[in-house]
């Protein structure tokens, strides 16, 4: 994880960010070539960069363990499962721990239920036997349509969150 104490610090030493060292630090490496060649975009960027460089620290760590945690899951590999496409509507059924064939969708509402909202792409995957890139690519789609958000938990986990199923009792303590 970044730290801001030592992005503030590479902000000094590179010249009060005039030769992107922090930006670099970040991954940000073509914003830090060219604060390189621009002296900090002529003293503008590293102004700006000195004030929002708490920000800047936040998203990368977020950024690093969201790829942390798809490398994880890429690293596992994909395990079998008993899935085919339904011939009529095209939508992707799984054979459950019953014979009954169910959408993958019902899976993870049914999931997020038991669960008051929160699920993993293992919960998923698990419950669906699913290989854990099509659980994620799922769970991904219910983003992007606005039906679920992504969050990051302190300890740096990411869980899927279907807002419709939240307990509205219980306080999210660990995000």
């Amino acid at each position: 994880m970044y730290d801001l104490g030592i992005a503030y610090l590479l902000w000094v030493l590179s010249g009060f960010g005039a030769l992107g060292f922090h930006r670099l630090y970040l991954g940000k490496i073509p914003t830090g070539i060219l604060w390189m060649c621009t002296g900090g975009l002529f003293a503008v960027g590293s102004i700006y960069d000195f004030f929002t460089l708490p920000r800047q620290v936040k998203e990368a760590n977020m950024m690093k363990a969201l790829f942390d945690h798809t490398a994880y899951h890429q690293s596992i590999g994909s395990g079998g499962g008993d899935w085919r496409y339904a011939d009529d509507a095209q939508a992707r059924v799984v054979k459950t721990g019953s014979s009954e064939k169910e959408p993958v969708e019902r899976v993870i509402l049914k999931i997020a239920k038991e669960n008051k909202g929160i699920l993993t792409v293992s919960e998923v995957a698990l419950s669906g036997n699913i290989p854990i890139e099509e659980a994620k690519k799922y769970l991904e789609t219910l983003v992007s349509k606005g039906f679920a958000d992504l969050r990051v938990r302190k300890s740096g986990s990411l869980v899927y969150v279907i807002p419709d199923m939240l307990d509205k009792d219980e306080p999210l303590e660990d995000f």
